[in-house]
């Protein structure tokens, strides 16, 4: 931490792209500094070791390798440093891997500025209580360490006529298909309803920031809407 108390931040991330909105995320937020960027491992495990940053933000798959061992690399050594994993992963094995760990919190791409911004400030408000030394009591130990309120009290209520568990499944066709994008009534077809139905969850999803959706035209006939999980979006 700065002599003015800001946050000193590493970004570890292998997508150039996405460090740098990364950055920019963090540029947005009061009271942190990015100190350095590294898109390798290499680079990485040199920074971090240089640079002795407070937080380090970091990815978990690298062409050469995977984060977590790196993030065993920084628990063993004797750097006070603390991170956050932003990654892709979604498997419950590495968020168990990354508890082990002792990481800080855990956010799962696409990355919104709401969440990211919500992990770093609860952040800060750790580092700054820890700094200031003296006693805790139960109370300062629960805020400092439940990072977001129970998912009934963070969870707003859905629309009516959208079940949860429909809702999920169309969620789900997203996350394991090959393809980039889907119509509603290729999406009916794989959870098995109508195409009018279909399309009412995905605009859902859509009105939730999960997916975004674009007009197609082909040679003849009404142009055709078609889904993508954001930050799969057609480049055109």
């Amino acid at each position: 931490m700065t002599s003015d108390g800001r946050i000193r931040v590493l970004i570890i991330e292998d997508d150039p792209r996405i460090s740098e909105l990364h950055r920019r995320f963090i540029a947005k937020t009061e009271g942190f500094e990015v100190v350095g960027i590294a898109n390798t491992l290499a680079d990485a495990e040199e920074m971090a070791e240089v640079l002795a940053p407070d937080l380090v933000l970091l990815d978990l798959f690298f062409p050469e390798g995977n984060g977590m061992e790196l993030l065993r690399q920084l628990r063993a050594g004797s750097a006070p440093t603390d991170v956050i994993l932003i990654t892709a992963a979604r498997e419950m094995a590495s968020l168990q891997e990354a508890l082990r760990g002792g990481v800080f919190d855990y956010i799962i791409k696409p990355v919104f500025l709401p969440r990211f911004q919500e992990a770093l400030l609860k952040y800060r408000e750790y580092a700054i209580r820890i700094r200031s030394g003296g006693t805790l009591e139960q109370q300062d130990v629960d805020r400092l360490l439940r990072a977001h309120p129970a998912p009934d009290a963070e969870e707003a209520p859905l629309p009516k006529g959208i079940d949860p568990l429909t809702l999920r499944k169309v969620r789900q066709v997203f996350e394991s298909v090959e393809v980039r994008d889907l119509n509603a009534e290729e999406v009916g077809e794989r959870i098995g309803v109508t195409r009018s139905t279909a399309r009412r969850y995905l605009e859902q999803l859509i009105a939730e920031g999960f997916l975004v959706a674009d007009l197609l035209y082909g040679v003849v006939g009404r142009p055709e809407r078609r889904y993508f999980r954001r930050g799969r979006e057609r480049i055109s």
